[in-house]
C-alpha cells in the first residue's frame, strides 16, 4: 500500500529542505522530493517534519514506581541508587505477565506520544515471582511484545542475561530471582524471543556475569547484531571492579572483549578521559539516559569533549518524554562547564538541531536499523508545530511547548493532535493494576 506526506519543512539527514514530499510504501520510505510540488494525492501536513528518534534504552515495568521513590529511607536517613533499586525489586516481584504489559503499554503510548517511535526493551524480568520458569520461558517478552504492537511503536528486544549478584560470582539475592539464567536457559530464551521482534544480546553487566559468561555471550553475536551493557553507572560500581580486577569497568572490558561499533555502553558515566577516547575509538557507542541518570543521582557524562556516538533511552521511565531529555542533557552539560550550547557544532550551530541529529544517528546505530527521512528507511516521522524550523524545534526541547501534533511509525499514524487513540484506555488500565501491586507490596 502506499501514501504520500508533504510538509513545508523537513529534516533531513542532511539538513533542512522545504516543500518536502514523502512518499511512502509498505511503511518504508520510498523517494523524498524537495522543492517541489506535493506528489500525486499526497497529504498536506502543517508543521515540522523530523525523524523518529530510537529509545535505546527502556525497563517499561519501572514505569509503575515512577513517582514512589521520592523519599528518603526513615531507618537510615538514605536514598540513594541503592534504596531505589530495593523499591524496585519489590514491584518487580509483584507483577504478574498481565501487569508486565498494561505498565509496558502505557509506557510506549507515551513515548510515541513525547516523539520516540522506536523502543530497545532491555528486559530482564523473565521468571515467575518464585523464580521458577513460566511454561513458555519467554511469556514475560512476549507480553512486551504484545504491548509494543498494541501500541503500534517499533520494537526490538535485549532479552538480558543475569547470573550472579555482584563482581566475584557473588550469589544474587533472593530479590533477583526473576532475573536470573544460566547459558542454557539464555539460549533457549533467545530462540523463544526470535519471532517476536528484532533481537540484541545483552549482557546486564560486569558485576552480573562472569568473564567466562560475558566471552559465551559475545560468541552469540551475529553479525552486525548490537550488544548492550550497562557500565560505569555508579562509583560504587567502578570501586566493586577495581577491587575485584585492578581495571576500571571500561578498562575492564575492553582488555577483555572485542568493543566495536556493535556494542552499546549503557551510561559509562564514570569514565576516565582515557576510556572514552578509547569508546570512540572503538567505533562504540554510549546510551545516556540523562533523566534517569538525574533522578538517581548517577553523575554527569562530559560530553563536550567526547567524539563518539551517543543516543538517548529512558531507562526507568520516570518521566517518558523526548523533549525533556534532551534538555536534560544540555543542561547537565551547561552545568558541569560552566558554558552554554554544549551540543551546538559548527556545523550545526542551533543547539537543539544538533542534538536531534545526533540523538537520531546515536539511536539507528544502537538498534542497527536505518532511520531518517530517506528512501529505504521506515516511515517513522513526527510533527512539530510551527513554520521556524529551528526555532520550533528549539521551543520543542528547551522551552517545554507541547508542539508535537502528530506521529507515524512505519506510515500509520499513532497519534494525532498530541494524542494517542488508546491513551485513555491504557491509562485506566494502568491506575487498576497499579493499586493492585500497591496492594501486593
Amino acid at each position: 500500500m502506499g501514501s504520500s506526506l508533504f510538509f513545508r519543512h523537513a529534516l533531513l539527514p542532511t539538513g533542512w529542505a522545504e516543500d518536502v514530499g514523502i512518499s511512502i510504501i509498505d511503511g518504508l520510505i520510498s523517494a523524498v522530493t524537495t522543492s517541489a510540488p506535493p506528489p500525486p494525492n499526497a497529504v498536506t501536513q502543517p508543521g515540522i517534519a523530523l525523524p523518529g528518534i530510537a529509545n535505546l534504552h527502556s525497563h517499561s515495568f519501572q514505569r509503575a514506581i515512577s513517582g514512589l521513590t521520592e523519599y528518603r529511607d526513615a531507618a537510615t536517613n538514605t536514598a540513594n541508587f541503592w534504596t531505589w533499586r530495593d523499591m524496585m525489586y519489590r514491584f518487580a516481584l509483584a507483577m504478574d505477565p498481565d501487569d508486565v504489559e498494561a505498565v509496558a503499554t502505557l509506557a510506549f503510548i507515551e513515548m510515541l506520544e513525547s516523539g520516540f517511535t522506536s523502543v530497545l526493551e532491555f528486559h530482564y524480568l523473565h521468571h515467575a515471582p518464585d523464580g521458577g520458569h513460566y511454561t513458555n520461558i519467554a511469556e514475560l517478552s512476549s507480553r512486551i511484545a504484545a504491548a509494543a504492537a498494541g501500541a503500534g511503536i517499533d520494537l526490538t528486544i535485549a532479552p538480558v542475561f543475569y547470573a550472579q549478584g555482584d563482581f566475584a560470582a557473588a550469589p544474587p539475592s533472593p530479590s533477583q530471582r526473576r532475573f536470573i539464567s544460566d547459558l542454557d536457559d539464555y539460549e533457549t530464551l533467545l530462540r523463544a524471543c526470535e519471532p517476536l521482534a528484532r533481537m540484541v544480546i545483552a549482557p546486564h553487566s560486569l558485576r552480573a556475569v562472569t568473564p567466562e559468561q560475558l566471552s559465551a555471550l559475545t560468541g552469540l553475536v551475529r553479525p552486525g547484531q548490537p550488544i548492550h551493557i550497562h557500565i560505569a553507572e555508579q562509583t560504587a560500581e567502578v570501586e566493586a571492579c577495581l577491587a575485584w580486577s585492578g581495571q576500571r569497568p571500561v578498562e575492564w572490558l575492553r582488555a577483555h572483549a572485542d568493543v566495536n561499533p556493535q556494542w552499546c555502553l549503557i551510561h559509562a558515566t564514570h569514565t576516565t578521559d582515557d576510556e572514552r577516547a578509547g569508546i570512540a575509538r572503538s567505533g562504540a557507542m554510549v546510551g545516556l539516559c540523562p533523566l534517569t541518570e538525574a533522578d538517581l543521582g548517577d553523575g554527569i557524562f562530559p560530553l563536550r569533549d567526547y567524539a563518539g556516538a551517543w543516543g538517548l533511552g529512558s531507562d526507568s521511565n520516570i518521566q517518558i518524554s523526548l523533549a525533556a531529555e534532551l534538555r536534560m542533557l544540555e543542561y547537565v552539560q551547561r552545568l558541569h562547564y560552566r558554558q552554554r550550547n554544549i551540543l551546538a557544532t559548527t556545523a550545526l550551530p542551533a543547539t537543539a538541531t544538533a542534538a536531534y541529529q545526533a540523538a537520531c544517528a546515536g539511536g539507528a546505530q544502537a538498534l542497527a536499523i536505518n532511520h531518517g527521512i530517506t528512501p529505504g528507511a521506515p516511515a517513522n516521522i513526527i510533527a512539530l508545530a510551527g513554520d521556524a524550523p529551528d526555532i520550533a524545534l528549539a521551543q520543542f526541547v528547551f522551552g517545554g511547548r507541547q508542539l508535537l501534533t502528530d506521529v507515524w511509525v512505519h506510515g500509520t499514524k499513532r497519534v494525532a493532535a498530541g494524542r494517542h487513540n488508546l491513551a485513555a484506555q491504557a491509562e485506566a488500565r494502568f491506575n487498576r493494576v497499579l493499586h493492585k501491586i500497591l496492594e501486593r507490596t
